[in-house]
């Protein structure tokens, strides 16, 4: 669980969608773009079992096209998390949405996520056959050093229950934490939205540069 949790928290695109749901929409959508994110993740899972996502490893061709993809939907992404923090003025505990819904966009946005499709490609195998993994080596830095030189089995029920199930307690707490924040401090929606705007259009560019030069 806390492999999970610890992969899971770290600031990135499925956290500024899920952010801006939460602060925008209530804890119910940003729980729904969290569960987006936790469904394409199950299914890098299942293409790993059956050895599919090793056909983006053949070809680098698809894994910079998948860079170009991906970086243009945070752009877009960005885009429309930019026209909310101008379009709200505090925080709205509503269900009303306009154009894509959280769940839809995080579920997208991780199925074209070169980082997510990367670590099932390596660390997700891993998690898969019988072994063993430092859990400090795949983990942000602040993080591995709690962690110390933990060592897990890979390839259990048990291990790969408690992966998701971390995953889940993310999705689930961190909107509730943001919605609880968004209630008591005035301004808080349309920063926190604006924010996500700025992550997004960082990694999108990222992401377009990085698949624009390799494929130059």
């Amino acid at each position: 669980m806390v492999f999970g949790l610890s992969l899971a928290a770290p600031p990135g695109p499925m956290n500024a969608i899920i952010a801006e749901e939460s602060v925008l929409r209530g804890w119910t959508a940003g729980c729904r773009a969290g569960l987006g994110a936790l469904l394409a993740d199950g299914l890098f899972f299942l293409l790993t079992l059956v050895g599919v996502t090793t056909i983006v490893q053949e070809y680098g061709l698809l894994s910079d096209l998948l860079y170009l993809l991906g970086g243009g939907l945070m752009l877009v992404f960005a885009v429309d998390a930019a026209t909310n923090a101008r379009a709200e003025a505090g925080f709205v505990d509503s269900e009303t949405a306009t154009g894509a819904t959280g769940f839809q966009k995080a579920f997208v946005l991780a199925l074209t996520n070169p980082y997510q499709l990367a670590f099932w490609l390596t660390v997700g195998v891993g998690l898969t056959q019988p072994g063993t993994v430092e859990l400090a080596r795949h983990v942000p830095t602040p993080i591995a050093a709690l962690l110390g030189d933990g060592v897990v089995e890979t390839g259990s029920p048990m291990l790969l229950g408690g992966f998701f199930a971390g995953i889940l307690v993310w999705v689930t707490a961190f909107p509730a934490a943001l919605v609880a924040s968004g209630r008591r401090v005035d301004g808080f929606a349309p920063v926190i939205a604006a924010g996500s705007a700025v992550v997004l259009a960082g990694f999108g560019l990222l992401f377009c540069w990085l698949g624009a030069t390799a494929l130059l």
